[in-house]
């Protein structure tokens, strides 16, 4: 809600950009586990025939001011061949861990970072057969979604994740004018984007995926329209548009750190009007040109194929988390490594995970009750542009969302969140609500979540 619909409804303004909401809860509300309870049992009454499967590589080449991913500048001394050596030792112990007394199947799999293909072709050929020979996830036959860069997207690496049976390449450009990259602290040349492009385009992957940013110092609606028309120019299957945001301990929020409050303030009402003018310029656009708008940021071309699985649902179904950076989720329990996003710290948690032999123990997590299993399911449904159809949530819970959550939908309703003209049974988001999905998503989280993200001390 901008200030202007604010003062037109007599409530108070709500800050458009507070969080982007990609998993709930969010990892710095996860603690470490005093009890380090076995795999074997936090899985052995799991279903498991539909699992997702993720590994994790923590490498990029550089690393952008805007991000606080978790991963590393490089890899010296033959770190990424100790990273897979552990990476395999985990795996092996994980799928001990999954037993075999019922169906172990994987309905999607997934190679994030960080930059997997930070790692070399060869290497790139043995991280998939960690997947498959460890895991026994069929890579040919399921989805498989890799994220890659323009300076990693070499033609010897796409042929390996082709051939490997690779469903969708996501490439994170941001933006395709020289200055504006180098704005967002982002080395790259657009002549470099255009060739990784061209590259992945040879290599025959069904679906690829461009990440674009808006809200970039000195972007304008000229040069945002610059990039979503370069962008179109190679008819992705998928767009995705992402506001930037300075985070903590990321480099350009030092670059922001001299400003003081006052001037802070008034140049983060200016940004967040600059971002939701952008957002509406580029959802508009691609719109007109084709696009269907599945979430606040992913759009898909018309006709195109869906990379993701049609049995996973990521509200109900389990994931597998391989590597330092990975979650895996139970229904009772989500779990991972130490968090960090300081450089340093990041390197010593590497550094940990590759000399570690015993895998078989949930070490870091937060247990999902089933208030907060209600929760997800909602918050994770309603920010899709699909809305959330209240059968499934009856199915599921016995109850509906309108009566566990009354307060917080009323609150979307008075905002002109909620679409009012949604058909019977369906609970949907708004063009409005939608556009300010990043102030939704985390006004849903539970207070024991939020007390737990104030009280964490980054590193």
């Amino acid at each position: 809600m901008t200030t202007s619909t604010a003062a037109a409804t007599g409530m108070p303004a709500v800050r458009p950009y507070e969080s982007y909401v990609y998993a709930y809860p969010h990892k710095t509300a996860y603690r470490p586990l005093p009890e380090r309870p076995a795999l074997r049992e936090l899985w052995a009454a799991e279903p498991k025939d539909a699992l997702s499967l993720y590994l994790h590589l923590p490498f990029c080449e550089v690393r952008c001011g805007f991000c606080n991913l978790f991963t590393r500048i490089g890899a010296p001394e033959e770190l990424t061949t100790r990273y897979l050596d552990a990476l395999d030792r985990q795996a092996v112990a994980v799928r001990d861990a999954l037993g075999d007394e019922g169906p172990v199947r994987f309905a999607a799999a997934a190679f994030g970072g960080g930059t997997p293909t930070f790692l070399a072709a060869g290497e790139l050929e043995r991280l998939c057969d960690i997947a498959e020979k460890r895991m026994g996830a069929d890579l040919l036959a399921v989805p498989l979604s890799v994220e890659t860069s323009p300076s990693t997207a070499t033609a010897d690496r796409m042929a390996v994740l082709a051939g490997r049976g690779t469903t969708r390449v996501s490439i994170g450009v941001q933006s395709f004018v020289d200055e504006e990259a180098r704005a967002a602290v982002r080395p790259q040349r657009r002549a470099e984007v255009e060739a990784a492009l061209g590259r992945i385009r040879d290599a025959r992957i069904p679906v690829l995926n461009i990440d674009l940013i808006y809200g970039i110092d000195g972007q304008t609606e000229r040069t945002w329209l610059t990039s979503l028309d370069a962008a179109l120019a190679w008819r992705p299957e998928e767009l995705y548009l992402y506001p930037l945001y300075v985070r903590p301990l990321t480099g350009l929020h030092r670059l922001a750190a001299a400003t003081g409050p006052e001037a802070e303030a008034v140049e983060q009402a200016a940004w967040d009007e600059q971002r939701l003018r952008l957002y509406a310029v580029g959802r508009d656009h691609l719109l007109a040109h084709g696009y269907e708008q599945v979430s606040m940021r992913m759009f898909r071309r018309a006709g195109a194929p869906q990379e993701g699985p049609e049995d996973y649902a990521c509200q109900t179904d389990g994931m597998i988390g391989l590597g330092c950076g990975a979650r895996s989720y139970t229904a009772a329990l989500h779990y991972s490594f130490d968090y960090a996003v300081n450089m340093g710290e990041i390197r010593s948690i590497i550094d940990g995970f590759t000399t570690t032999e015993d895998f078989s123990r949930a070490e870091v997590g937060r247990y999902v009750d089933a208030a907060e299993a209600r929760r997800r399911h909602l918050l994770q449904s309603l920010l899709q542009a699909a809305g959330l159809p209240l059968n499934d949530y009856r199915a599921r819970f016995g109850t509906d969302p309108r009566e566990d959550f009354p307060a917080e939908l009323a609150r979307f309703a008075d905002r002109g969140w909620l679409d009012a003209q949604a058909p019977e049974g369906l609970l949907r988001l708004s063009p409005l609500g939608l556009a300010h999905s990043d102030a939704l998503g985390p006004a849903l989280f539970s207070p024991g979540v939020r007390a737990a993200m104030a009280a964490y001390e980054r590193k």
